[in-house]
Parts: C-alpha cells; sequence; structure tokens
C-alpha cells in the first residue's frame, strides 16, 4: 500500500536561502535540457507528405533521451562547479521530470491523451525538488536529515506509522512556507479482498445546490469557500496591481495573495477528506457520476463547479475508499436526471427545474435524489461489484443469459 504524508518545515534562515538557491538551479537545469530536446525536435522534423529544396541540415547527433542527458551531469559539475552541492539524484529527478513532460507532449499518456507543448518554467513557478531514494534513519525524532543539505526541523502533527518505508522525499515551496512530502509504502499489508454488504450501498449526485444528494435522501451543503472569500481576494489583487512590477513591496503582496487563495484551497481540501470520510463510515460501496469535469468548468458554471472541487472528491473518495478495502464506483452520468428512478421513463427537464414529477407512474421527489438513485441502481451492475453479490447468492442478481 503506498500513501502521502505532508509536513510542514521549520528551515532556519540560512537553510531558506539553501533551498530557494537548490530551486534556483534546478529550474534553470530543467529548462536547459527541455531547451535541448526542443532544438532537436525542430531541427529534425519535417512534414509527412513533403520535403522542403532548401532546408538547414543541422549537425547529426543521437536524439537526447533520458540515459543521454543523464550522462551529461558529470560534465555540468565540472563546468558549473556550484551545482556540486546538490545531491546528484536530486539532479537525476530533475532530468526524468523532462522526459515525462516531453513524452506526454509527444506520445501521450498512458491512456494515448497527448498534452499541450512544455513551457519554461521561471524561478517562482519551479517549486518542489525530490529525493527518488532515502533511507529510513533520516528520521531523528522531529528532524529530517536530507542528503547534502542537513538536518531540518519538521512540525510532526501526526507520527509515520510504524512498519512503513520512506520511498521519496518532496520538499514543495508553497505561499506560507515549505513542506515535506513523505511517500510511504507498507509492504505487509496485504491486498485486501473486499466483502461487501449489499445492504450498505449508496449513490451520490454532487451538484451545486448541494455538494451531494445521497440515494436516502441525505444530503450535504455546499460551503462555496472562493466565493465567501471574494471580497478578501479582490482587496489583495489589487494591492497587487497597485504596487511597481519587480519592487520588493509587490512581491510581498503577492505572496499576501497566495496566502489568501492557500486558505482557501486548504479548507476546501479539509471539507472534501470529511466529507469522504463520513461517507466510508456509513457505506461499503459508494457509486458516483463519470463526470467530464473539464467539460463542465468551460460553461457559464466554471466558477461554481471550480468552487466545489469535485475532481479532487471524487480522487480522494476513490484513494481513501481503495485504502479501506471498499470501492467506489463510477458509472455512466447520461441522463441520470432525466430518466425515472421508478419505472425508468425518460421525464425531460431543464436544469433550472429541481423537481422530479413523472406522469407515468407518479413518483415525485427532489431531482437530485432521483438521480442519486439512478446512480446506485446502475452500480449494481458493475462488474466487481455484481461478482461480489453473485458468489453471496443475493436473490434478484444474477449472470445475463447468453444468447
Amino acid at each position: 500500500m503506498r500513501t502521502s504524508y505532508q509536513y510542514k518545515l521549520r528551515p532556519t534562515k540560512q537553510q531558506i536561502l539553501q533551498l530557494d538557491r537548490w530551486l534556483s538551479m534546478l529550474c534553470s537545469q530543467y529548462n536547459f535540457l527541455l531547451a535541448d530536446r526542443f532544438n532537436w525536435y525542430e531541427q529534425n522534423r519535417s512534414p509527412v507528405n513533403a520535403c522542403p529544396l532548401v532546408c538547414y541540415l543541422a549537425e547529426l547527433r543521437d536524439n537526447p533521451d533520458y540515459y543521454s542527458q543523464k550522462k551529461t551531469l558529470p560534465q555540468l559539475k565540472k563546468t558549473h562547479p556550484w551545482y556540486k552541492e546538490i545531491y546528484s539524484q536530486v539532479l537525476q529527478d530533475v532530468v526524468k521530470r523532462v522526459k515525462v513532460t516531453f513524452d506526454r507532449f509527444l506520445k501521450g499518456d498512458s491512456n494515448g491523451k497527448r498534452s499541450g507543448r512544455p513551457r519554461f518554467k521561471p524561478c517562482n513557478r519551479y517549486r518542489t525538488f525530490t529525493y527518488p531514494q532515502i533511507k529510513n534513519r533520516c528520521w531523528q525524532g522531529n528532524q529530517i536529515n536530507l542528503p547534502m543539505f542537513g538536518k531540518v526541523k519538521v512540525v510532526l502533527h501526526r507520527p509515520v506509522p510504524d512498519g512503513f518505508t520512506i520511498k521519496t522525499v518532496s520538499v514543495t515551496k508553497k505561499a506560507d512556507g515549505f513542506y515535506l512530502t513523505l511517500s510511504l509504502e507498507d509492504l505487509t499489508v496485504p491486498e485486501i479482498k473486499p466483502e461487501f454488504n449489499p445492504d450498505s450501498i449508496t449513490g451520490i449526485d454532487v451538484g451545486l445546490k448541494d455538494f451531494l444528494t445521497t440515494s436516502e435522501g441525505e444530503t450535504v451543503a455546499i460551503p462555496q469557500y472562493y466565493r465567501q472569500a471574494q471580497k478578501r481576494l479582490r482587496v489583495a489583487q489589487k494591492r497587487v496591481l497597485r504596487r511597481k512590477k519587480g519592487s520588493s513591496r509587490r512581491q510581498k503582496a503577492v505572496k499576501q495573495l497566495g496566502k489568501q487563495h492557500k486558505k482557501v484551497a486548504d479548507r476546501r481540501k479539509d471539507f472534501h477528506f470529511k466529507t469522504a470520510n463520513y461517507l466510508l463510515s456509513k457505506y461499503d460501496v459508494i457509486a458516483h457520476e463519470d463526470l467530464n469535469v473539464k467539460g463542465l468548468a468551460r460553461t457559464k458554471l466554471a466558477k461554481s463547479v471550480l468552487d466545489a472541487g469535485w475532481s479532487s472528491f471524487l480522487l480522494i473518495l476513490t484513494n481513501k475508499a481503495a485504502n479501506a478495502g471498499l470501492l467506489a464506483v463510477p458509472v455512466s452520468a447520461h441522463n441520470t436526471s432525466q430518466d425515472c428512478s421508478n419505472c425508468g421513463d425518460k421525464v425531460p427537464k431543464k436544469l433550472h427545474i429541481r423537481w422530479h414529477d413523472c406522469h407515468h407512474c407518479g413518483c415525485s421527489l427532489d431531482r437530485d435524489h432521483n438521480a442519486a438513485i439512478n446512480i446506485k441502481n446502475r452500480a449494481v451492475g458493475h462488474p466487481v461489484l455484481k461478482a461480489q453479490l453473485m458468489s453471496d447468492g443475493i436473490p434478484g442478481v444474477t449472470e445475463k443469459p447468453t444468447p
């Protein structure tokens, strides 16, 4: 099992300067390696169906890849001796980040989905460096000993669980300081084959009137943290715009604005975790819609959709369910609000109509409640859940007859 723990760091003033220096040097190296890949790509590509009669012939060289760029690091430390103070594996992780970014641009991810053209990063946008390997004895009381950096004080708001192995360590600069992220693994925990209780299944319909509605009719109010903080954010943004670009006063104003945005994000994340824990404490199986949140974020409801943070919540719910041996089932979102949950007939209704009335069977209930029941009914046909219910001998659940 893999999990992540995040802690606040309390570095000294000298350590803060050193962390900023490391991030600045790593950002420069990232941009240099990315430029090297772009140079080869631009000089060696040509149209598929045509080739210009007069063209520039670049110097022949191999395509820079992960291993060839890693081999340049020893020479980098000779030509730029100040890079010797950075741990070698941290530099190697920068090469890996460039590889992953460029491969997603050319080839796509595991699902074949390609990302946009990689951008060069300014120093204030490069905020994280990673130790890909680290020893467990690096943790010493309330301090962590980072290789070639030294001991840094950590705010231990919760202990590291016994039996977990520290796989990677990342240091991230945020608006209110530096944070440490530990990636932990426990090999002693077996893969749990969940045994689901058929009476402990629910469907949830996320929305903008209420954050979610369960198939039992229970609702969770939507907090709208961003809308609550809009006035405060507007004042901070105006303060930034009034400052002269490049001045120290503008940097202070930008830092204050960043803290305000981080406060909103932290409150939203805390709400998502508490809501997910509440649902998983009551139900073994939670069905939800497989939403295209990116598409919804391009509509007129973009601000409300992004303020609700559905993607983040569903990801947290899925991960916590997997760690607890439970199941979060995504189902098709097609016509969950239009179909009647009692008889299955389609009852067309516009978005502003919040009540479901079926003229065929007389079913009358809230629109979101009706959608949540439809989501629960669709989850029963999920392969994992259906196989489990059949193995438990639940009546009414059978295999489809073969034609």
